[in-house]
């Protein structure tokens, strides 16, 4: 039971590691700084395009851990 625990944890402890370089505002994603387009159209509208190369958004975790619990199929007393 211990060494299941520890090879949790080490697991937990890597994936922190590998991931740390790669959280940028965005979220979770292949540089540590986003290629932003940044233009005006012709209206003078200032637009500006990030997060192509996400893999996942901020937005998509607080979705992810959100999920609706499923509801009792029957009667429960």
């Amino acid at each position: 039971m211990l060494v299941i625990s520890m090879i949790k944890i080490s697991l937990l402890i890597m994936l922190s590691i590998l991931f740390s370089g790669c959280v940028n505002k965005h979220g979770i994603s292949a540089k540590y700084y986003s290629d932003c387009k940044e233009y005006y159209d012709l209206q003078g509208y200032y637009h500006k395009e990030c997060g192509e190369d996400d893999i996942m958004t901020y937005k998509e975790m607080g979705e992810a851990l959100k999920k609706k619990k499923p509801e009792p199929t029957g009667n429960v007393y």
